[in-house]
């Protein structure tokens, strides 16, 4: 899934995206293929982490340097502890609150290793991430050091024939990227400021 004239898109309704579309799009996840997808946020590029072609091809795509980890999107929160992750008791309170929503956790892995989680409050990123039945990368759908795209016509202009689909569901609602958080130290670390300022994190954490 490399050689591609233009980007197939598809568009949804924010509200009720139609089935077919998002099995569509989660088929083209599964065997190797990128798809950019809305958040609430900006638009993500959806990949296959457990593939490492795929992952390789996001890098290129991007212009990402590779090592670079990316966050795993998830639908639901049984998978953190299936890839072998931990969650604190201050990573509880912060998912309690704001998940679904714009917020990135940074957990403790295995083997000392890091891996960060967001669980989108958009439902066709939601539906799309369940039904792949994978573990999904998704970085913002621009190239690296550009602006982070809000709408498809945002991404069409950089990646059109570059990615196998895109799903057109409007313009996103917050347009800012999430906060990430660092949660695998004390006391946690804020990575990026994102659609959640810090202070609202603090106080998340402090009455939880």
């Amino acid at each position: 899934m490399s050689s591609l004239k233009n980007t197939v898109v598809l568009k949804v309704d924010p509200a009720r995206p139609e089935r077919k579309a998002i099995l569509a799009a989660a088929k083209i996840i599964r065997l190797g293929g990128l798809v950019a997808f809305p958040t609430e946020t900006v638009y993500g590029l959806a990949a296959n982490c457990a593939d490492k072609k795929a992952m390789a091809r996001l890098c290129r795509v991007k212009k990402r340097p590779e090592g670079k980890p990316f966050t795993v999107h998830i639908s639901g929160s049984a998978i953190i502890r299936k890839m072998g992750c931990r969650v604190t008791g201050e990573a509880k309170a912060l998912m309690d609150k704001y998940w679904p929503g714009p917020l990135t956790l940074v957990l403790p892995a295995k083997g000392g290793k890091k891996i960060g989680f967001r669980m989108p409050a958009n439902k066709v990123a939601l539906e799309l991430i369940k039904i792949s039945r994978v573990p999904v990368a998704a970085p913002s759908a621009n190239l690296s050091g550009s602006r982070p795209p809000v709408k498809a016509s945002d991404v069409l202009k950089e990646l059109d024939g570059k990615i196998d689909m895109l799903i057109d569901a409007g313009k996103t609602d917050v347009g800012v990227e999430s906060t990430v958080i660092d949660m695998t130290v004390k006391p946690f670390k804020v990575l990026r400021e994102g659609a959640i300022k810090e202070k609202a994190i603090r106080r998340a954490v402090h009455n939880g």
